[in-house]
Formats: structure tokens, sequence, C-alpha cells
């Protein structure tokens, strides 16, 4: 079913929307997937933040005009979708990965950061990158582990006293 020239301004539009604030995109290859696998990554997607679309290409090449992932546009061959990560720059990388473990049927064949087109391969690298909680937490255990280590010291002065004076006190008696 072909979509009408307003449709297609919609689509366009809606993608464009979507590019313009992502942090990353993956573009993956999804023929031989049934409706129900396609429903269930689209579900996952939606859990973790990630826009998914299934776009015509030349589409998609319009809707990424203006966008960091420009970069993508001339790699945009055969059946494609494209997730857009939208809370942080590994959930679509993460998504795809972790569906891709039980398909085979999907995929990937491109990723963009920040502009810069990186290769299918780079999958595991970017979908390892840490969420936003998790980058915060390790942020936060960086910054505390001065004090921790100042308090213990701090601690080991009063007990290092004692055992001196019970050592001293000991010898005395015996």
């Amino acid at each position: 079913m072909s979509l009408t020239l307003e449709q297609k301004k919609a689509v366009v539009a809606e993608v464009q929307d979507v590019a313009s604030s992502a942090y990353s995109a993956v573009a993956a290859e999804y023929s031989g997937l049934t409706v129900g696998e396609m429903t269930e990554l689209r579900r996952k997607a939606r859990n973790e933040g990630v826009y998914l679309r299934v776009v015509k290409n030349t589409l998609a090449r319009r809707a990424l005009d203006g966008t960091e992932f420009e970069c993508m546009k001339e790699a945009l061959e055969g059946p494609l979708m494209l997730a857009f990560s939208q809370e942080d720059p590994g959930s679509a990388a993460r998504v795809l990965k972790e569906f891709m473990k039980e398909h085979e049927k999907l995929v990937v064949k491109m990723l963009a950061v920040g502009g810069e087109l990186l290769d299918a391969k780079d999958l595991d690298r970017l979908a390892s990158l840490p969420t936003r909680d998790q980058a915060i937490a390790m942020l936060m255990s960086v910054m505390r582990a001065p004090l921790d280590k100042f308090a213990r010291t701090l601690n080991e002065v009063p007990g290092k006293l004692v055992r001196t004076v019970a050592a001293i006190r000991d010898s005395k008696q015996g």
C-alpha cells in the first residue's frame, strides 16, 4: 500500500523530530522476522525508551537531513528499520543486541553516534555504555572513595592508640 504525499511528509517529519533529539541510531535488516517477533521487538524497544520505525529508505534519507545522523544516508540500502536511542546512547544497541541473541534473522548494518558512522561490529561497544543512572552511580562512587578512605584513616588513629596502650599495659603486668 503506497502512502499519499501528506502521509509521507508526516512520516519524514516524525522521524526527523525523533532523530534531532536522539543520542544514537542503529539501522538493522529485519527480513525474515515474523509479525509476532516484530511486535515483541517493538514492545521491548518502547519499554527501554527506543524509537523503532520501519521507513522506506528514500523517506529515511530525507528525514536524516540536517540531523547528526546524516552520515547514515548513503548507506541506507535494502529493507531496514531504524532504532533511535532517546534516553541514553546505548539503549537502542542494547535492545537490538539482546533481541539478536534469540533471533538470528535480525542483522545490524550500521550505527551512528555523535555524527560518526560506525560499523556493525561496534554494536557491543555501544551496547556496553552505561545508562544515565549507572553513570551517575559510578561517578558518585569515585567521588566518595577519598572521603571513605579519609574516614577509615581517622578511625584507625584512636584504634591504634588503644592497641598500643593495651600492649604497654600487658607488658607491665607480665
